[in-house]
Parts: structure tokens; C-alpha cells; sequence
């Protein structure tokens, strides 16, 4: 029970990782506040970690606007008055193209819910923690936030600025017990990355891209959310500005 009643925000808890981030969370004693613009998908989180003996509530937000989130932030704050860990996981892949042809829409989009959002979050959380004498932000960047991705510049660029911003938070509130760092995914099956639905768009892929990773193979979910909960736990106590590859030995 490394996380007993420690107040756990995590965003993008409608599916995949976020919601596996949940269910982890919660069954180590985590009050889980859950996130997510997917309503639906959000509520079935709480169910299953309820349905488990655990602790969670769901708000609706959608993170790519600020005021959405310094809402969150204000329910957070008077139904629990603290926040110990936020996960700013929220995001999305945004189309396939080559830089020349990607739609302006698309990159605007894939920026504001990939990039401001963690941006959002982190001004929203700090002040929270900085109140209360610490707290954990653990960001989800991307193995595409450490080198390039050739049909993806939204993606990349957006997963690029992640690393930054918790970087440079990370310095900024060190002092303060405050411990900002990012985790950095390869190819992880979920609705996000689904093996066989691109081998429908594109035969041959999933095998191509599995053939890169050292370990040969690709990463489940629960591989990266047990990164996180190390990054929130305090094994990782003098752990902060790191940008934390959970990739197969891809990125080596």
C-alpha cells in the first residue's frame, strides 16, 4: 500500500494506460480523482477500481482548455483540500503525414490536448502543492519527445515540449519538495496503439516497428504505468527532471 490515501489525480483515465494508472493506483490505497473528456469511459474507470474496494471519483475535463482545468483543480481542492500525485497523462496520435502535407487543424489539436494540457496541469497543480510542502507530477511524454518521428511532427513536437516543461518545472519547484518528471513510452498496446488495427491500414507495419525494439516486442500497459507509480513512490525521493525511456531498449 505504497500510495494509502494519497490523492491521485490522473488524466486520460478513460482507457489504456490512464485507466490501468487507476486501477494500480488505487489497489496500492490511492484516492484516485480520475479524468478524462470521455465521460463513459471515465465513469467505468471508477466502477472498476469501486467495484475493487477502492476509493475513486470521476470529473469530466477536458484538458486542453485552461479553464477546465483550474475547475478540476478547485473540485480537487475542496473535496479533498490537498493533491499528493498528478499524472498528466492525456493524449492523443493525431493523423499520419509528411511535415509538407500535415493539416494546420491537426496540429493545433494534437498540440493543445498533447502539450498545453501538461502545461495547464502543471501551472494548476503546483500552487496546490506548493501550499501543502510537496507533491509528485509525473507527465506522459513519448519515446517521439527523445528523437524523431518521421509522419508525426505534431506528435513529436508535442511529446518534445512534455520533456521540456518537466524539465524546467523540475528545477524551478525542486526546492520546494516538489518532484516533476516524465515518462517516455514506446509502441504500447491500447486503444492508442493497437497491433492489429494498423496492420489492417498498413500490412507489415506492426511487425517493421517490433523488428526496432532490442526486446522485440511491444510494451503492455502495465509496464508503463509500473514506471510510474516508481516515479511517484518514494524509492524515487531524489528522482526529478528525468525524462524516463520505458521502451525496450529502443532509444539506447
Amino acid at each position: 500500500m505504497r500510495f494509502k490515501n494519497k490523492i491521485t489525480l490522473i488524466t486520460g483515465a478513460a482507457s489504456g494506460i490512464g485507466r490501468s494508472a487507476a486501477l494500480a493506483f488505487a489497489k496500492e490505497g490511492a484516492i484516485i480523482v480520475a479524468s478524462d473528456r470521455n465521460d463513459q469511459g471515465g465513469k467505468e474507470t471508477v466502477e472498476q477500481i469501486v467495484s475493487k474496494k477502492g476509493q475513486a471519483t470521476f470529473i469530466k475535463t477536458d484538458v486542453s482548455k485552461y479553464e477546465e482545468v483550474k475547475k478540476l483543480m478547485q473540485q480537487i481542492h475542496e473535496e479533498f483540500g490537498r493533491l499528493d500525485i498528478a499524472i498528466n497523462n492525456a493524449g492523443i496520435n493525431g493523423v499520419i503525414a509528411r511535415t509538407k502535407d500535415y493539416p494546420e487543424d491537426d496540429w493545433d489539436k494534437v498540440m493543445s490536448i498533447n502539450a498545453s494540457s501538461v502545461f495547464y496541469g502543471m501551472k494548476a497543480q503546483i500552487p496546490m502543492m506548493l501550499e501543502q510542502g510537496g507533491g509528485v507530477i509525473v507527465n506522459t511524454a513519448s519515446i517521439a519527445g527523445l528523437k524523431g518521428l518521421p509522419n508525426s511532427i505534431a506528435y513529436t513536437a508535442s511529446k518534445h515540449a512534455v520533456i521540456g516543461a518537466t524539465r524546467t518545472a523540475a528545477m524551478e519547484y525542486g526546492r520546494n519538495n516538489i518532484r516533476i518528471n516524465a515518462i517516455c513510452p514506446v509502441f504500447t498496446v491500447s486503444p492508442m496503439f493497437d497491433p492489429d488495427a494498423l496492420d489492417k491500414m498498413a500490412q507489415g507495419i506492426p511487425d517493421k516497428l517490433k523488428a526496432n525494439v532490442p526486446m522485440k516486442r511491444f510494451a503492455k500497459v502495465e509496464e508503463q504505468v509500473g514506471a510510474m507509480m516508481w516515479l511517484c513512490s518514494d524509492q524515487a525521493s531524489f528522482v526529478t527532471g528525468l525524462a524516463l525511456p520505458v521502451d525496450g531498449g529502443l532509444t539506447a
